[in-house]
């Protein structure tokens, strides 16, 4: 009988009965989209320790989290954490609640199945709607011709516009006017700020320019001495010879010649022989 027992106190801990699941559920009253709270107490040795399963979800209720354990002396409470997405008695399977002793005793105890209801959001007024009559079509019986006519009318004048704008002759434009020729610096100016320079180049180029027009071969791109070489076989000897005394003055005053030379009269001079060469 002694042996008996010691073997029934030495049987696995796993053999023993397990009282019934009982789970509150808070709120008392939840709707759907609420978070519930499904909560059990278990009294645990001194010395043990829970560990519960994972909630899995289904197509009505999903766990929001992972369940909680929390010590309230030699109680021990386990949390899920869950909500629903449907009105009506929902049934939840709890997985079994694992207890772990301190000598590594391990002993299951079932979930069970939490009950709690769900009430809709919505009001009972709208649960059963009821099909309303389809309205009748709003339009007269007699279609009145004048308004087509009138889109019409408006749309055809619009692209006949169009058509001529497109086609439109192109609009004259007034010429621009001529820059006028502004009057001529005298020489009198430039000498009195001091461009002697300045007047002596302005008198030989007049001059060279009337040469080439009256003999071609005496062009622009000629030297002095050149230019006079070409002019003697076409002009008579007393004009290249005051061709030569006046530009070869004008080309030393331009080129900077300190001989003491009236620059207004050599170009006056200039001018006057210019006008002797006009054909």
């Amino acid at each position: 009988m002694r042996l008996v027992a010691l073997i029934l106190g030495l049987a696995p801990a796993t053999q023993r009965p397990s009282p019934p699941a009982t789970w509150t559920v808070s709120p008392p009253s939840p709707t759907v989209g609420d978070t519930i709270r499904l909560e059990r107490v278990f009294t645990l040795p001194p010395g043990w320790r829970l560990r519960p399963g994972r909630l899995e979800a289904s197509e009505v209720v999903e766990p929001l989290e992972d369940a909680q354990v929390e010590p309230r002396g030699s109680d021990w409470v386990v949390r899920y954490s869950v909500v629903a997405w449907a009105p009506g008695v929902q049934h939840v399977a709890v997985p079994p609640v694992w207890r772990l002793g301190a000598r590594g005793e391990a002993d299951s105890v079932s979930g069970g199945t939490a009950t709690f209801t769900i009430a809709s959001v919505i009001p009972d007024s709208v649960n059963a709607p009821q099909p309303k009559p389809a309205l009748t079509p709003i339009r007269p019986d007699h279609r009145a011709f004048f308004p087509p006519f009138l889109a019409l009318l408006i749309a055809g004048s619009t692209l006949a516009a169009a058509i001529w704008w497109r086609r439109r002759p192109a609009r004259a434009i007034a010429a621009p006017p001529r820059p006028q020729a502004s009057a001529a610096v005298s020489d009198d100016r430039w000498l009195s700020i001091g461009e002697q320079k300045a007047v002596a180049a302005r008198a030989a180029g007049l001059l060279r320019t009337v040469l080439a027009r009256v003999v071609p071969e005496a062009h622009g791109g000629l030297s002095t001495a050149d230019c006079l070489a070409v002019a003697k076989k076409h002009r008579p000897p007393a004009q290249i010879t005051h061709l030569e005394v006046v530009l070869g003055a004008l080309d030393a005053v331009a080129f900077g010649s300190d001989a003491p030379v009236d620059v207004a009269v050599l170009a006056q001079r200039a001018r006057s022989l210019a006008q002797e060469l006009k054909p």
